[in-house]
């Protein structure tokens, strides 16, 4: 069984963390160009009796974005789905941490959250504010 420490760990040894609690933590990841995303892991314990990973990543200020757009853009068949939280449009991937494989149900989805996510954010602001 994979362990949110695994998790954590693994984030660690790869990417400089920002900030960090005891179930979440928060990074940057480059992508293209010279564009960088920030991301966010949240360790969610007992989600319907069961432990989870949530990946997020900001798209935008959801007050400065077109939300109609950002919902027409996730509905392309790649990772993540739409959310605004505490005024940020966010992607959003959840895995199931139980009997998790860090490279195919982690890093993977993370990079198509974290590209998918910049890809929104360059379209919807012109800008590379997250």
């Amino acid at each position: 069984m994979t362990s949110w420490t695994e998790v954590i760990n693994y984030v660690r040894v790869r990417h400089e963390v920002l900030e960090e609690t005891g179930d979440w933590l928060r990074f940057r990841l480059a992508t293209a160009g010279e564009r960088t995303q920030q991301v966010s892991v949240h360790h969610l314990p007992d989600l319907d009796g069961k432990a989870w990973v949530e990946i997020s990543s900001p798209v935008g200020r959801a007050a400065e974005i077109d939300l109609q757009r950002l919902l027409e853009l996730c509905g392309a068949p790649e990772i993540g789905g739409a959310a605004v939280v505490d005024g940020l449009a966010l992607l959003k991937h959840l895995a199931p941490l139980e009997d998790m494989d860090i490279r195919e149900e982690f890093e993977r989805p993370l990079a198509l959250l974290v590209a998918r996510a910049d890809a929104i954010e360059h379209e919807l602001t012109s800008g590379d504010d997250f």
